[in-house]
C-alpha cells in the first residue's frame, strides 16, 4: 500500500462499491470519488459506478471532471435521463446555460414532462 492509498480503496469491487456508496451518502464526496475512480478504470463499460462518481465530482464543485463523466456516461446509455439532468445542471453550474438547455429539455422529455418549455416550467 503506497502512503497515497488508504484501506479504503482495497478489497473486492463489490466491498469497494459499497464503501464509495456509504461515504456518497456521508457527503464525503472526495473519498467517494477516490474509490470510485479505481472501480471505473476496472470495469468502464459500467454505468453504475461512473455516475456515482459524477456525483461525486458535481457535490464537490469538479464540475469539469463531473461533465467528463457525465459525458461518457451518456455514450454508454444515451437515454440515462439521470445522467442528462445532471449534465445540464453541471453545465448550468459552469455558466453555460445555452450548452445546458438541450440536456435538460431531453431529461424532462424522458421524464414524461412534455410542453414545460416556457420559463417558469
Amino acid at each position: 500500500m503506497s502512503e497515497t492509498e488508504t484501506y479504503y480503496e482495497f478489497g473486492t469491487a463489490a466491498d469497494r462499491w459499497d464503501r464509495a456508496q456509504m461515504f456518497f451518502e456521508a457527503k464525503e464526496y472526495m473519498t467517494a470519488a477516490r474509490i470510485l475512480g479505481g472501480l471505473v478504470e476496472e470495469v468502464p463499460e459500467q454505468v453504475a459506478p461512473r455516475l456515482l462518481l459524477a456525483r461525486s465530482y458535481y457535490h464537490s464543485a469538479r464540475l469539469g471532471k463531473a461533465e467528463k463523466e457525465l459525458r461518457v456516461v451518456l455514450e454508454l446509455d444515451p437515454v440515462e435521463s439521470y445522467a442528462r439532468l445532471m449534465l445540464g445542471r453541471t453545465l448550468e453550474r459552469q455558466g453555460r446555460a445555452a450548452d445546458a438547455a438541450p440536456h435538460l429539455r431531453m431529461a424532462a422529455a424522458f421524464n414524461g414532462e412534455f410542453g414545460t418549455g416556457t420559463a417558469g416550467g
